[in-house]
């Protein structure tokens, strides 16, 4: 029987991306088509990615469902969570890297410890206060965006349309009260394989 809900649940988890008119992932709502500057072909192509990693980290450890969040852009694959040892770490990098279409790897995964409420609470906070300000900011289209704060450094993935968009972008982050260290994994529109026409 759990061996029935386990296959039940795996083709629902990569079944779930193939439909519809945006993408919705482990990561978080995704981008809306209509507003993604990637062609619908590159979409379906990195939703694809994005399930069959997933699905893949899910049979190496049940575990790393809730600990460890995929994005796939262009083909290239960013990783955030936590894990409980630097072997795992590795381990999901050579996953990430083994993806078929795979162009490039970002491993931000961090290595657990003691959890503090404060400093959750913290993260959490910062996340909410940039993706207010992006929103707020008609420079930015802030749902080509994912925000991700650790430990106040702010992990930031997307697409933006211009360089300038870029470093509004970076300097929005920048401007958080308390935050560390910004990290940009944001793709230029021109930096694509195929651009939406």
């Amino acid at each position: 029987m759990k061996n029935n809900l386990l296959a039940v649940f795996l083709a629902v988890l990569i079944l779930s991306g193939c439909v519809g008119v945006s993408s919705k992932g482990i990561f978080g709502t995704g981008v809306s088509v209509a507003f993604d500057p990637r062609s619908v072909g590159t979409q379906v192509d990195d939703s694809i990615m994005q399930k069959n990693l997933s699905a893949r980290i899910l049979i190496m450890d049940k575990k790393y469902l809730l600990s460890v969040k995929t994005k796939v852009l262009d083909g290239r694959i960013f990783l955030t969570g936590k894990v409980d040892n630097p072997e795992e770490k590795l381990k999901l990098t050579k996953l990430a890297w083994e993806t078929d279409g795979a162009r490039s790897v970002r491993n931000d995964i961090k290595i657990k410890e003691e959890f503090n409420f404060k400093q959750s609470a913290k993260d959490i906070l910062i996340t909410s206060q940039l993706r207010s300000a992006m929103i707020f900011n008609k420079n930015i289209k802030a749902t080509n965006y994912q925000i991700d704060t650790y430990k106040k450094k702010i992990y930031i993935y997307g697409i933006a349309l211009t360089s300038e968009e870029k470093n509004e972008v970076i300097k929005e982050a920048k401007e958080i009260l308390d935050v560390e260290n910004v990290v940009a994994s944001i793709i230029l529109l021109d930096n694509l394989r195929i651009q939406k026409n």
